[in-house]
C-alpha cells in the first residue's frame, strides 16, 4: 500500500512539471524498447538455431558434412584465456599506478588517459591490420592463436584499465586512511584493502572484455586465421566461434549450422557472465 502511495505522489510531482513528465515518458519508452529488442534478438536466435543443434555439431573433427563447431569452441576458450592472461595484469597494474601512485595534475598521466580513450575507440579492423603487420609479418609468428591473443589483448587493455580505474576510485578514502592508521604501508594497503574492495568493478570490466573477445571476428581473421581445427600449439592457426559462424554464413551453404553456432555462442557468453557474477559475490562476502 505504501509503495502505491509513494508512486502516486511521484506521479503527481511529475505531472506538476510537464518537462519532467516528458523526460519520464522518454526514459520509460527507451527502457521498454531496449528490453523488447533484446528479447526479440534472443528469441530469434533461439528459434532459428535450437532445431539444428545436433550431436554432429560437437564432433572433435570438422568436416564439410558435419560443420562441427567444437574445434572453434575450444579455440575460443584458449584465445580468451590467453588474451586475459596478457591484458588483465597489465590493465590492473596500470590502473593502480594511475589512481594510487601518480600525482594529480601530471601531464604524462593526462597523456596516458587520452591515449587510453583513443585506443578504446579504434575499430577492430584497424587492430586486425596492426596485428597482421606486426605480429604475423614483422615478428614472423604467422597466422596463429598467439598473434590473435596479443591483438585482442591490445584491444581490451583500455577497457580493463578504465573500468579498474573507476572501481579503485569508488573505494572510500576512509579505507585507505584506516589502513595507514593501523601502520600498513602503501603497497599493503593497495593489495590487501583497496584492490579486494574493487573486485566487483574489476570483474565487470573483465566480463565486458570477455564479451568483446568472444564476439570478435575482424581482428582474428587477419591474425589467427580461419583454419577449422584445434592447432597443436599456440603458434598454429585456428578459428574461434564468431569467425566460424561468419564463415558458415558467408559460404551460404551452412546457414542452419550458423544459427546453431549462434545459440552456442549466446549460451557461452551468458554462462561466463553468470559465473563471473557468482565469483564476484563470493569475493565480496569474503
Amino acid at each position: 500500500m505504501s509503495n502505491q502511495t509513494s508512486f502516486g505522489q511521484k506521479l503527481k510531482t511529475y505531472l506538476r512539471h510537464p518537462g519532467s513528465f516528458v523526460l519520464l515518458l522518454l526514459v520509460l519508452l527507451g527502457a521498454v524498447l531496449t528490453f523488447t529488442v533484446l528479447i526479440f534478438l534472443i528469441a530469434y536466435i533461439l528459434l532459428k538455431g535450437i532445431p539444428y543443434i545436433r550431436p554432429s555439431l560437437f564432433s572433435l573433427t570438422y568436416t564439410s558434412e558435419n560443420a562441427s563447431l567444437m574445434p572453434a569452441l575450444i579455440n575460443t576458450v584458449i584465445m580468451t584465456l590467453l588474451a586475459l592472461i596478457i591484458a588483465v595484469p597489465l590493465g590492473i597494474f596500470a590502473a593502480i599506478f594511475l589512481v594510487e601512485y601518480a600525482k594529480r595534475g601530471n601531464r604524462f598521466i593526462d597523456v596516458i588517459r587520452l591515449t587510453t580513450e583513443t585506443l578504446s575507440g579504434i575499430p577492430s579492423i584497424v587492430y586486425g591490420l596492426f596485428g597482421l603487420l606486426f605480429f604475423v609479418n614483422a615478428l614472423d609468428w604467422g597466422f596463429s592463436l598467439l598473434a590473435g591473443a596479443f591483438t585482442l589483448a591490445i584491444m581490451i587493455l583500455p577497457l580493463i584499465m578504465r573500468t579498474t580505474e573507476e572501481a579503485l576510485k569508488s573505494v572510500p578514502d576512509s579505507y585507505r586512511e584506516g589502513s595507514f592508521g593501523l601502520g600498513a604501508g602503501k603497497l599493503r594497503t593497495v593489495f590487501r584493502i583497496v584492490l579486494p574492495s574493487a573486485v566487483p568493478g574489476i570483474l565487470a570490466g573483465v566480463i565486458l572484455a570477455v564479451g568483446r573477445i568472444v564476439g570478435e571476428t575482424a581482428a582474428l581473421m587477419y591474425t589467427a586465421g580461419t583454419v577449422a581445427k584445434v592447432p597443436s600449439s599456440v603458434m598454429g592457426s585456428g578459428r574461434t566461434l564468431a569467425v566460424h559462424m561468419y564463415d558458415l554464413a558467408g559460404e551460404g551453404l551452412y546457414m542452419d549450422q550458423a544459427y546453431a553456432t549462434a545459440v552456442v555462442l549466446l549460451v557461452l557468453v551468458v554462462g561466463i557472465n553468470t559465473l563471473s557474477s557468482v565469483i564476484a559475490r563470493k569475493l565480496t562476502k569474503a
